[in-house]
């Protein structure tokens, strides 16, 4: 199953809705109350502050926070767009950008607004996502300057160190921090780096003040699994991870990799999980970016965690010694697992790894290494055991291939 689908109940809007198939244009946005006149700052911020709107970029940090930072800074200040989906398995974002870039624009321009922001930038790497913008500049400019900063995709680029470091002309790598990008960002200014759809978020509770606390509670999610091209959902916060296995065909899923790879996999009890940040952190899990690939009853975990491991390793950006050795040492072992070469001492090594890793490295490749080790052996650990001696036929495919089953097309 492949699409684009809107599960909110009926008469509320979305960031799904409305959309034909095209990008939509300036005037069929302005219908729709987009790039209304500008309130007081105090009072959009008090808004976007009630709304409880958190970030949708993977940490889910408080967006309100993240902008009165920047506000309480001295200026000048900048705002960025995040649009670079660093996890194979989302594709929300670079949707959002093609078929509604004026959302997103909207968006931008509150959020400098709040910010004290002089100057906003799209940072990207999806060239139809890249027209699309240009072309919703053209139409009709925000008043605020707004740059379009590309860059090439690689798990790390979307890093918020790693974008302000492009945007100033460097390679797109993250650094040490502190200092963060609010306290010293793009050309040492303090930055407000917020994911696309966080902004379109805002743009839409502007638009609809009768629908904020809705419209902050409702997520886009990228859904995936064998046999399936995937789909993007948007759902109401908490809606059970059983629901949307259901829609997209995966039902008879036994587990599921949570957001995208960084949040790790989960076993028995996957059904009851809700979608939202504080259930799946209670449960061990994590929501990211919101993107979910189910295991149906053929897929082998050890292949789906050595696929995983695989491609984080050749994702590093080899600056921190702790993450190349570490992500590498994993997908060894997991590899060691999958070919039945894997000793106790092995096993033992991926639980200490797994536990010991997480925020080690300058950004979150190594700790999404470490969730898909400690989901497996904490969820798996038995069929890590069966693969004791004797290789199965999918770890064996897994062992040459290169993350490819998590990367779906854009709807």
């Amino acid at each position: 199953m492949t699409g684009v689908y809107c599960l909110l109940p009926e008469g509320r809007a979305g960031l799904l809705v409305p959309w034909r198939g095209w990008a939509e244009d300036v005037d069929t946005y302005l219908a729709g109350g987009g790039y209304a006149p500008l309130i007081p700052p105090d009072r959009l911020l008090d808004l976007i502050t009630a709304s409880g709107l958190r970030g949708r970029g993977g940490a889910g940090f408080p967006t309100a926070v993240k902008l009165r930072a920047v506000r309480a800074a001295p200026g000048p200040r900048v705002v960025v767009a995040n649009g670079e989906e660093g996890e194979p398995g989302s594709v929300k974002d670079r949707w959002l950008l093609r078929h509604r870039p004026h959302l997103v624009l909207d968006g931008l321009r509150l959020a400098a607004a709040v910010a004290g922001a002089e100057r906003g930038i799209v940072y990207l790497s999806d060239a139809p996502a890249e027209r699309a913008v240009r072309r919703a500049l053209a139409e009709s400019a925000p008043e605020l300057r707004i740059d379009v900063v590309s860059t090439e995709h690689t798990y790390v680029a979307g890093e918020e160190t790693a974008v302000v470091r492009r945007i100033d002309g460097g390679p797109a790598l993250p650094t040490a921090k502190p200092p963060r990008p609010f306290e010293s960002g793009v050309g040492g200014a303090p930055t407000a780096v917020a994911n696309v759809e966080t902004l379109a978020r805002i743009a839409a509770m502007y638009a609809r003040p009768h629908e904020v606390a809705a419209v902050a509670g409702t997520h886009l999610v990228s859904l995936s699994g064998p046999g399936s091209e995937g789909a993007l959902v948007e759902v109401p916060a908490g809606t059970h991870l059983k629901v949307l296995a259901d829609l997209c065909g995966h039902g008879r899923a036994e587990a599921v990799l949570l957001g995208g790879l960084f949040g790790g996999l989960y076993g028995a009890g996957w059904t009851d999980l809700p979608l939202d940040h504080d259930g799946l952190n209670a449960a061990g899990g994590a929501l990211g970016c919101g993107a979910l690939h189910f295991l149906g009853p053929g897929d082998c975990p050890v292949a789906v965690a050595v696929e995983a491991a695989a491609y984080l390793a050749a994702q590093s950006a080899r600056q921190c010694g702790v993450c190349l050795s570490g992500t590498g040492a994993m997908a060894k072992a997991l590899a060691a697992v999958a070919g039945g070469e894997a000793t106790e001492d092995t096993v033992q090594k991926l639980h200490r790894w797994s536990q010991q890793l997480p925020g080690r490295g300058a950004c979150g490749l190594l700790d999404a290494a470490a969730r898909v080790g400690a989901g497996l052996l904490a969820h798996f650990r038995d069929r890590v055991d069966e693969h004791r001696g004797s290789a199965c036929p999918a770890c064996s495919r897994a062992i040459t291939e290169d993350g490819r089953r998590f990367v779906l097309p854009v709807p």
